[in-house]
């Protein structure tokens, strides 16, 4: 891919995620248009249809993903810190909340659920090496992480974004988050363990492919 080419791709897919996740997957692509700053010919000549910006956007996400979690292990030796790198960087990436709003219409083809193993397995690797130093608490599983930077990272409702325009809130109520999820060491209290058991992420792909049925 040319680097023109490459640098409009990555403008309109880093603005479809905002736009779907702000307005939903029925948004306007006129308004990814203007909020990537494109001609629409270069969006339509690259996505002949939502379906096909859709599943572009999804499988990107899923790649990044797998590049943070490979990139935390590479940067920090320490396996716990490496996991705080990368849910920070998962957040970033407004990650988890995209990928559920994205797998809403989505038809996953063999392609996608390689790319979403590949990135999961890559994930579950830097958990479990945490879980082995003891750092990290045994009852965290991948999928309480990304549930917990879904419910971190979704936009503030009403005003309250101003409360956070450059996103260091988000990043400040993460990090308190991940103390928490910290093992006890020897000369401290035990945690209170946590209610049910730890969610994988093939919960979460299990629990968003599931139709929702009318009480």
């Amino acid at each position: 891919m040319r680097a023109d080419a490459a640098r409009s791709r990555r403008r309109i897919l880093d603005a479809a995620r905002e736009v779907f996740l702000e307005r939903g997957l029925d948004a306007p692509l006129d308004l990814i248009v203007r909020r990537a700053g494109v001609g629409p010919a270069t969006l339509y000549r690259r996505y002949p249809d939502r379906e096909a910006l859709v599943r572009d956007l999804t499988g990107d996400l899923l790649t990044r993903l797998e590049s943070a979690a490979e990139t935390a292990a590479a940067v920090d030796g320490d396996a716990f810190a490496a996991v705080r790198r990368f849910v920070h960087a998962a957040a970033d990436l407004r990650m988890g909340a995209a990928i559920l709003v994205l797998l809403e219409g989505l038809v996953v083809d063999e392609e996608l659920v390689l790319i979403r193993t590949r990135a999961a397995d890559t994930v579950e690797t830097l958990i479990q090496a945490a879980h082995e130093t003891g750092r990290l608490r045994r009852d965290v599983g991948m999928g309480d992480l990304v549930l917990l930077s879904i419910r971190l990272s979704r936009p503030l409702p009403g005003g309250l974004d101003r409360l956070d325009p450059d996103g260091s809130l988000l990043h400040r109520h993460l990090d308190l988050a991940l103390d928490g999820l910290t093992a006890a060491s020897s000369d401290e209290p035990a945690a209170t363990a946590a209610p049910g058991v730890p969610l994988t992420f093939d919960d979460l792909i299990t629990a968003a492919d599931r139709p929702t049925t009318a009480g």
